[in-house]
């Protein structure tokens, strides 16, 4: 009796399925770079936030090679609704406004965080990580571990040219919405070559690949969206504040960066006010040099003509952006674009003043602008009589771990330094740390009933 044979799946053209993991590749990192840049505004890029994600990423990458290599019939087809259900998740889920509008509605933000992981960034990864275990049953070759071998390379050089190009090109020049439909676009264009004969295409889905595409356009291109770098988000807005006349605020990553309002001379943030009433009032700066760390709304330096202002910032875009968003005007000072940390170790020149303006919320603080190696660095570049400012963004109490370990932390590299708080009935308050440049005092010596030696101190200190 004569059996039929068993169907044998046609073997992919080479170019086609090489592609194809090449655009798996591209578009799973790709995702996961975008998925950590828009998470940066609600919950910051501190360790603690890009550690779990990538894990989590990993984690279903991994499943997905698992599912994948499980499948028995079918491997196109499979593939195929993989990549149109993943392009039409990175098109909508990593939409700026439908990520901002998760954050926005669902509370606490751990909870938000949670749900974009498990209902955007793992699902991609899960269905794009079964591309290569589904294609390997495609080929035909005397050694599948060869074209196996190569099918990994292309995938892997994907994520490698993925992870470049979107961060150090796409998101630099275009945003992040660019980056987004980049590997949305890539996914649907691969979506009509994966047929079910031998150099054939499949058109069937072109009514479903239109829906994603205009998803993809109306998300992240007619929606409104924030204005997006690829290190923050900006926004400028009017506000309603007592005693300011119809002021406008320079958001940051979601936070308020800087303040401004219409009256003549204009008014500023509570701690910009003071840093300009500390450095041109009471300490008569005239014809100094300021380092400012941080750039912000470049406010410190607006319609003050007595000194020479260094700002320093990541972003390249940031001073174009105040400048038209925000101050209308130009901004005053020069400006250099590089990391804090690196400039202030790298730099030869010095500064008869150094203000730290580089925290904008508990949930953007760069961990590495709060070790003791950084402040010693901001001490590095200050002239002997000179003083360094740093606005924190702490517990109005100064109670928590954080605080308390923080101003520590800088008082091991100044010494003694001033602290004041400029928000006291608020829960989370700008605080200003003032320090001086010079020799570290000695070790402090406790005055006890039994031995009180203040007299003698006050004597010494004449």
């Amino acid at each position: 009796m004569n059996r039929s044979p068993k169907p044998v799946p046609f073997a992919l053209p080479g170019a086609v399925l090489f592609a194809t993991v090449f655009v798996e590749g591209f578009s799973s990192l790709g995702a996961e770079i975008i998925a950590l840049r828009r998470l940066v505004p609600h919950v910051g890029s501190s360790i603690t936030v890009t550690a779990p994600t990538i894990g989590f990423f990993l984690l279903a990458l991994a499943l997905g090679y698992q599912a994948g290599g499980r499948v028995e019939r079918g491997f196109l087809v499979r593939v195929r609704h993989n990549f149109l259900l993943a392009a039409a998740i990175v098109a909508v889920g990593l939409a700026g406004p439908v990520v901002d509008a998760l954050f926005a509605h669902v509370r606490p933000a751990l909870l938000a965080y949670l749900i974009f992981i498990g209902a955007v960034l793992c699902p991609i990864a899960w269905l794009l990580g079964q591309t290569v275990p589904l294609l390997t049953n495609l080929l035909r070759d005397e050694r599948v571990g060869a074209r196996s071998g190569e099918a990994l390379y292309w995938s892997t050089l994907g994520s490698f040219l993925g992870s470049l190009s979107l961060s150090l090109l796409v998101m630099q020049w275009l945003g992040v919405y660019a980056a987004v439909l980049a590997c949305a676009l890539l996914l649907l264009a691969l979506v009509p070559w994966l047929g079910d004969a031998p150099a054939a295409r499949s058109w069937r889905d072109l009514p479903r690949i239109a829906l994603v595409a205009a998803a993809a356009f109306g998300c992240n291109v007619v929606l409104p969206q924030q204005i997006e770098t690829a290190y923050a988000t900006y926004r400028t807005e009017r506000v309603t504040v007592p005693d300011m006349n119809d002021p406008r605020v320079f958001w940051i990553n979601n936070q308020v960066a800087s303040m401004i309002d219409d009256s003549k001379p204009p008014r500023y943030t509570r701690y910009i006010e003071r840093l300009r009433e500390l450095l041109v009032a009471e300490l008569g700066f005239r014809e100094k040099r300021i380092l400012v760390l941080g750039a912000g709304g470049f406010t410190l330096s607006h319609l003050e003509p007595d000194n020479d202002y260094l700002y320093v910032d990541i972003d390249p875009a940031v001073r174009e952006l105040a400048e038209r968003e925000f101050l209308g005007d130009k901004a005053r000072g020069r400006f250099v674009v590089a990391d804090a940390r690196r400039f202030v170790t790298d730099t030869d020149e010095h500064f008869d003043a150094v203000v730290v303006d580089a925290y904008s919320a508990l949930t953007s603080i760069p961990a590495h602008l709060v070790t003791q190696e950084f402040w010693q660095g901001t001490r590095r570049v200050l002239r002997p009589d000179g003083l360094m400012f740093a606005n924190l963004i702490v517990d109005s109490r100064l109670a928590t771990p954080y605080a308390r370990n923080l101003i520590a932390t800088i008082q091991s590299v100044y010494g003694p330094c001033a602290v004041e708080i400029l928000f006291r009935d608020r829960p989370t308050s700008n605080v200003l740390v003032q320090c001086f440049a010079g020799p570290v005092p000695a070790d402090v010596q406790p005055y006890t009933d039994e031995r009180n030696r203040a007299d003698v101190d006050i004597l010494r200190s004449r």
